[in-house]
Parts: structure tokens; sequence; C-alpha cells
């Protein structure tokens, strides 16, 4: 019709200012303005000027603030970014001759753990290396399909493995993965995406490296395992890893997480050790 106008789009949001980033975290963690402003020693007039974007902080101001929260250092590093500040921590990919002594260190740990399996993967649940016990179960996964890019070699042992590298959320989720081999398949997938969707929910520097959730949701299956929630009584202290047995029956395993002591590189401080124990 002649004569209407429409409203021209709205314009897409631009990216998250230093001083937004800092109040998201805050709200997150509930801490008041001045609860925050008294532990970062300054006024809780400046901290507003901050998070409203009227008063650009310093690079020494957004760590402090960051380290108040609890903000992890890649996040911090955004914070920075936004401010218009460098990045304060490093980043070292695994591939790089200054990462030898750690990978030679990683696989002393994974080796001694062996007959029984042990595996480290980076902050996108991808798997770095792995020792013998854990390479016989992936084995299986990859030649059943659970990682069609990947076809189906068998990975290294206790060497870092090449990209693309097998993902423990897909080798969980995927139809042709984990759930053949883990008795408790319902129990176990429920408790690793619960950790991974409240570790996706913390806003990162790199988006690239958040593990594929939204693929792994999309299995059949596994959206209306998390709505069919048990009820009942309270959750278990913990959850086991019930492995099928090639003979029968099944082998109960409690697990562990670990990561390395006093790291100064992202890429380590986000490097994880999962090992296997009787149960």
């Amino acid at each position: 019709m002649h004569g209407l106008q429409t409203a021209p789009p709205a314009p897409p949001p631009g990216p998250a200012t230093a001083g937004a980033l800092l109040a998201r975290a805050r709200r997150a963690r509930r801490r008041s303005q001045l609860d925050l402003a008294l532990e970062a020693g300054i006024s809780t007039r400046h901290l507003s000027f901050v998070e409203t974007g009227r008063a650009r902080p310093s690079p020494g101001l957004v760590l402090r603030l960051c380290e108040a929260l609890g903000v992890p250092p890649r996040e911090a590093d955004g914070v920075l970014l936004a401010a218009g500040h460098a990045p304060a921590h490093r980043e070292t990919p695994l591939e790089a001759p200054a990462m030898a002594e750690v990978l030679a260190a990683l696989r002393l740990i994974l080796a001694r753990h062996d007959p029984l399996p042990a595996v480290a993967f980076d902050a996108a649940w991808d798997i770095v290396m792995l020792n013998e016990a854990y390479g016989g179960a992936l084995d299986a996964l990859l030649a059943g399909g659970a990682e069609p890019g990947l076809g189906g070699a068998a990975p290294p042992r206790l060497a870092l493995l090449p990209a693309p590298r097998p993902n423990l959320l897909r080798l969980l989720c995927h139809p042709a993965g984990a759930r053949r081999l883990i008795g408790n398949w319902p129990e176990v997938a429920r408790a690793l995406i619960d950790r991974v969707q409240r570790e996706a929910r913390l806003p990162s520097a790199d988006p690239a490296r958040r593990p594929p959730l939204e693929e792994a949701l999309a299995q059949p299956g596994v959206a209306s395992l998390l709505r069919q929630r048990p009820a009942g009584p309270a959750a278990p202290l913990l959850v086991p890893v019930e492995m099928r047995r090639p003979e029968g029956g099944t082998q109960r395993f409690l697990t562990t997480i670990a990561t390395l002591g006093t790291a100064q590189d992202l890429t380590l401080r986000e490097l994880r050790i999962e090992t296997y124990h009787p149960a």
C-alpha cells in the first residue's frame, strides 16, 4: 500500500564492552557492587562507571576485578581485549617445541596408569593423548563409526594425537559410540552433559574451543534423556562407569579428573587428565 512505511531492521548487537562483561560476571556470581568494589580496592562509584562504560578500566583493574570474581584466565583475556588492552596470558599450541617437556610428563603420567584407562583432553573435550588401556576401547568406537570424520584408524598411544582429534562428547553421544560399551550409559551421559552445559554457560573469549554440545544434543535419545530425570531421592554422591566386558558382565570404575598445577599457559591450564579406578 502507498504511504505505508516499515521500520528499518534493528542493527545487530555489537560486541560486549568490558564493563558489560564484568557486570555480567558479577551478577552471575551474585555479588553486589559494594562487595566487589571493597575487595578490588576501588570506590563503588568507580565500579559503576566501569560497568556502564563511563570509565575505561586499566589492565591492572581488569585483572583485579576478574580475580575477585573468580573469572577464568581465558575469559579475563576477553575482558582485557574488550577494554582495548592486550591479553595477559599466553597460549602455546601443544605441537610447539616448547611443549616437549610437558608432553613427556603427560606421557609418563598416562603410561604409569596402565593397565587402567587414562586419557588427556583439552577445553573442547578433544582427546590429545591416551594410554594403551584407554586406546583399546577407543579403537572399537572409531571402528564402529562413532567419529565419521576420522575414519576407523587406531590413534597412537602415549603420543600427541594429530588434529582433527576424537571428541569425548561425540564419542559418548553418537549412536555408534560409548552407549554400546557403557552399561549405565544414561546416568553417565546425563552427568557429563550437565557438566559441559555448566561450562558452556560461562562467557568465553574463544567460542571455537567450546565442545560440540549442540551436535551432541541432536543425537538420537540425548535431548529426551535430559528431560527424563529420575524422580526420587537426591542424586548419588558420584556416578560410576560400568564398562561391559567382551566375555560378559561389567566392570565398574570411578574416574578422577586432574589438572596441571601452577600452569602459566592457557593451553596447559585447560588440559585435563581423566583416570579410571576400580570401583
